[in-house]
């Protein structure tokens, strides 16, 4: 008989006085995602993400959002890093690195991620509108940077050129998840090696 794939799969809950957040993750899913933050925007990119990714996604938040979107947001990028450190498990097989081109009508972004386990961001993504619907454009790069932290890689994300704030937005979304894909698909060839010389990405 063949070897039984292991289930990576997390489920994270985190409660403060400012939000609650329950969150699953599948990364061997089949870009299914249901996705409740009361933040319209950030639902549609967090589905992005799911979709090209291929990951199965469940996020349910409730925050303060009588006084803004940023504790949501920020709590929400918390957790789902954390999920994907909790799904990753050691770390072994994966491919560690992975990378995305994605083009959105006049807007062009490029993600490179590595799973190294060292938390590292650089995003450069130059928006120029305040507001993404009811979510402050500045808070883009913070779940980015806060996903890097939590979910332990080394993230670059940058929009190599264009105009729309929505497009630009969207695309990193799209492009965060094809690279997340690539860097967290089992290479057969290292069976339950780590792609590193120090045969660990987790200390």
């Amino acid at each position: 008989m063949g070897k039984t794939r292991e289930i990576r799969f997390a489920h994270i809950e985190r409660k403060t006085t400012e939000t609650t957040i329950d969150i699953t993750l599948d990364l061997d899913g089949t870009g299914e995602a249901e996705v409740s933050t009361g933040i319209g925007f950030l639902d549609h990119m967090l589905h992005h993400m799911a979709v090209h990714g291929m990951f199965g996604l469940g996020v349910k938040a409730r925050g303060d959002l009588h006084i803004d979107a940023h504790h949501t947001v920020e709590d929400v990028a918390i957790a789902l890093g954390r999920a994907i450190d909790q799904a990753l498990g050691e770390r072994k097989g994966i491919n560690r690195v992975g990378s995305a081109y994605f083009p959105m009508d006049d807007v062009l972004v490029r993600v490179v991620i590595d799973l190294s386990g060292r938390p590292y961001a650089v995003v450069d993504a130059g928006f120029t509108a305040p507001m993404l619907g009811t979510m402050p454009s500045v808070l883009v790069p913070h779940i980015l940077q806060t996903l890097s932290v939590h979910g332990r890689m080394n993230l670059h994300a940058h929009v190599l050129y264009g105009r729309d704030d929505h497009h630009k937005a969207e695309a990193l979304f799209k492009a965060f998840g094809r690279a997340l894909c690539e860097a967290v698909t089992i290479d057969p060839r290292r069976m339950n090696k780590i792609a590193s010389t120090k045969e660990t990405l987790t200390a």
